[in-house]
C-alpha cells in the first residue's frame, strides 16, 4: 500500500500557553542586562530591562489614551526601534496591532483602515519619497484642523487617535513623547491588571494579504500562534541568550516580526536593526561591527550582499545560522551564503501569512543537497498534507498537489471576511495554501508551483488581481491582466498585457505614472504588452500560462527561466 502524503511533526517541547506579553515578562527577568534591542541607524541600545520598561511605558501610555483590549491600533512606518516596542506594547494591553506595508501609497493605505476599522494610528515622518504625514492628510484632511484626540472622520468611521513617532508636534497627531507622559495617569498596577484578563487565543496581530478577489484580506493571529512559531522557529536555528541576529526584512511582514522578533525575544537573543530598509552595505556592516550570529533575508538580499564590490573587506566569521525565505532560493547562492558568509548552519523556512508564518524548516543538521532542494520537513507540533486539489483526497508520497497546514499556527480567519476565511479553512480546520508541493519517502517537502495567481517578487507577494483592479480605473485601459515572468534577480517580475479603449492612446510611461503614488513600487509592472485580444480557451477563460510562455519568448527570458530552484 502506497504511503500518502500526510506527516505531522513532532517534538519533546510542548507549545508554551504563554501571551506575548507573559513571555516577554518571563525573559526580561531571566535575562535583564542581556541585550534586547539595538538599532544602529538610530543610535539606541536597550537592555532586556530596558526594553521591557520601554514597552510598559508606551503600553500606558495607550490605555491612557482609551485602548481597549480588542481595539485595532496599526502603524504605517519602516524598521525603527520603536515599531519593535509598539509590538510588544499593544500585546501588552491586549490590543490588536494593524501592520500596514510602508510601501502602500494612499490607494492601499485607505483601504486597509477601514477595512480594520483602525482607532488608533501610528505614523512616522517622510523617508526618501514616502511622505508618510502627506499622505495621511491627503487620506483624511479632517485630522489638520483636529485637536490631537478630537479627531472625526467621515471616511474613517472608527479612527480617534493618531501618533506620530517622533517629535514633531503636527496638526491632529500626538507626539510619541505625549504619550510617554500620559502613561503617568496609569498606574504599573493598571497595566498588571490588563494583562491577567489575557488569554493567549486572544487575536493579537492583523497582516494584510492579498487574494484572488484582489482585495487585501486581513489574516488575524493570535498570542499562542506567534509567541510558539517564533519559539520553534528559534529552536531550529538553535538560538540561545548568546545569539545576535541582524534584521534587514521589514517587521510589517510576518517574517521580521515574528521569524526574526519572536524567534529572539523567546530565547533572550538581540534583536539588531542594521537600517530603516534594506541595505546591503548597512547588513554587512552591522554583522561585522555588532558581532552578529545570524541573519535574515529573502534571496535577492543575500545576493545583494554577494555581489557588493568591497565584501571581502567585512568581517563575517561571527556568523553561524539565519534564514532564507520569503521566496525560492536558487541553489547556487544557498552554497555560496554557505561558504562565503560562514553561515554553515542557515536554515529555508516556508510558510504563510496565514500561518503565522512557518509550517516547515530544514535543520542545521540536514544535508546541503536537502537545504537546497527542499523546504525542509514539518516543524514541531504541525500536521501536513497535500491533496490532490480537485478531490481532495491526499497524493501518495512523490506526487505534487496543494499543500495543506493545520495546527496552532493556523489563523484564526481573515478579518470581516467569512467568505474568504470559509474558502481558506476547510471544516477540519485545515489550511489550504494554493501552493503546490511533493512530499519524499522522508517527509522532505519541494515547492512546484502554485494553484493561485500570486507573484512573489524577491520576498513580495503580489497578487496579480489587486493591480487589475487598480489599473481598471484609467480611463484609457479597457481590459488588464498581471502576469509574473521569471526573472534572474528578483526570481519574478510583473509584465501587463493591455487592452486600450477604442480610440484611445495610452503608453507604458503613461501607466507608471498612473501608479506613482497610489501602489506600492513593487506593484508597479516592468514589462508591458498592449494587445487587441488574449489568449483565451473556447469558454472564455484567459489562459495566463500562455501569456507568460509567450512573453518568456518575446522578452528574451529563456535563462532566467532555467534558474534552479528549492
Amino acid at each position: 500500500m502506497e504511503q500518502g502524503s500526510y506527516t505531522c511533526g513532532v517534538s519533546e517541547t510542548p507549545l508554551t500557553g504563554e501571551t506575548v506579553g507573559e513571555m516577554l515578562n518571563r525573559i526580561a527577568a531571566k535575562y535583564p542586562d542581556n541585550d534586547a534591542l539595538v538599532s544602529v541607524h538610530q543610535g539606541l541600545r536597550y537592555s532586556y530591562r530596558e526594553f521591557l520598561a520601554e514597552v510598559d511605558l508606551f503600553a500606558r501610555g495607550l490605555m491612557a489614551l482609551g485602548v481597549e483590549r480588542g481595539n485595532r491600533v496599526a502603524i504605517w512606518a519602516l524598521n525603527y526601534a520603536e515599531w519593535v516596542i509598539v509590538q510588544f506594547a499593544t500585546a501588552k494591553i491586549g490590543a490588536i496591532m494593524v501592520n500596514i506595508n510602508p510601501a502602500y501609497r494612499t490607494y492601499e493605505f485607505e483601504y486597509a483602515m477601514k477595512q480594520a476599522e483602525v482607532q488608533t494610528l501610528i505614523i512616522q515622518g517622510r523617508f526618501k519619497t514616502s511622505d508618510y504625514v502627506g499622505m495621511f492628510y491627503e487620506a483624511c484632511p479632517e485630522a489638520f484642523e483636529s485637536r490631537a484626540g478630537r479627531l472625526k472622520s467621515d471616511k474613517f468611521p472608527f479612527l480617534k487617535n493618531v501618533i506620530f513617532m517622533g517629535d514633531v508636534p503636527y496638526n491632529g497627531m500626538y507626539r510619541w513623547d505625549e504619550i510617554q507622559e500620559l502613561a503617568e495617569g496609569i498606574t504599573p498596577g493598571e497595566l498588571a491588571d490588563r494583562e491577567a484578563l489575557l488569554e493567549f487565543d486572544d487575536p493579537i496581530n492583523i497582516q494584510y494579504t492579498s487574494g484572488t478577489t484582489g482585495y487585501p484580506k486581513g489574516v488575524v493571529l493570535s498570542h499562542h500562534s506567534i509567541v510558539n512559531n517564533g519559539y520553534i522557529i528559534g529552536e531550529g536555528m538553535r538560538f540561545t541568550e548568546k545569539d545576535r541576529l541582524c534584521i534587514p526584512v521589514p517587521f510589517y511582514h510576518c517574517f521580521g516580526m515574528v521569524l526574526s522578533n519572536l524567534a529572539c525575544v523567546t530565547h533572550g537573543s538581540t534583536m539588531i536593526i542594521p537600517s530603516p530598509v534594506f541595505n546591503p552595505e548597512a547588513v554587512l556592516q552591522t554583522i561585522q561591527d555588532e558581532k552578529c550570529t545570524a541573519v535574515h533575508g529573502v534571496p535577492t538580499m543575500f545576493i545583494a550582499e554577494l555581489s557588493l564590490p568591497n565584501f571581502h573587506y567585512y568581517k563575517l566569521d561571527t556568523l553561524r545560522t539565519g534564514i532564507m525565505a520569503g521566496s525560492p532560493c536558487p541553489i547556487e547562492v544557498m552554497k555560496e551564503v554557505n561558504n562565503r558568509m560562514h553561515m554553515s548552519d542557515i536554515i529555508i523556512v516556508y510558510g504563510q501569512t496565514e500561518l503565522a508564518p512557518g509550517v516547515t524548516m530544514s535543520t542545521v543538521d540536514d544535508p546541503l543537497e536537502r537545504r537546497v532542494s527542499t523546504v525542509g520537513r514539518a516543524m514541531p507540533h504541525t500536521e501536513l498534507k497535500i491533496i490532490d486539489p480537485k478531490t481532495g483526497k491526499i497524493v501518495p508520497r512523490g506526487e505534487r498537489g496543494e499543500i495543506c497546514a493545520r495546527g496552532y499556527m493556523v489563523m484564526k480567519c481573515y478579518y470581516n471576511n467569512p467568505s474568504a476565511t470559509h474558502s481558506t479553512i476547510d471544516v477540519n480546520r485545515w489550511s489550504h495554501t494554493g501552493d503546490l508541493g511533493v512530499m519524499d519517502e522522508e517527509g522532505y517537502i519541494r515547492i512546484v508551483g502554485r494553484l493561485k495567481e500570486m507573484v512573489i517578487r524577491g520576498g513580495e507577494n503580489i497578487y496579480p488581481r489587486e493591480i487589475e483592479e487598480f489599473l481598471h480605473h484609467h480611463p484609457s485601459i479597457a481590459d488588464v491582466y498581471i502576469i509574473g515572468v521569471p526573472d534572474i534577480k528578483y526570481g519574478e517580475e510583473l509584465m501587463a498585457w493591455v487592452k486600450v479603449e477604442n480610440g484611445n492612446t495610452v503608453t507604458e510611461e503613461d501607466i507608471r505614472q498612473f501608479c506613482k503614488g497610489k501602489i506600492a513600487h513593487y506593484k508597479v509592472p516592468k514589462y508591458f504588452k498592449f494587445v487587441d485580444s488574449f489568449p483565451m480557451t473556447i469558454s472564455g477563460k484567459i489562459q495566463k500560462f500562455k501569456m507568460r510562455q509567450m512573453a518568456v519568448e518575446e522578452l528574451g527570458l529563456q535563462d532566467a527561466e532555467k534558474v534552479e530552484t528549492a
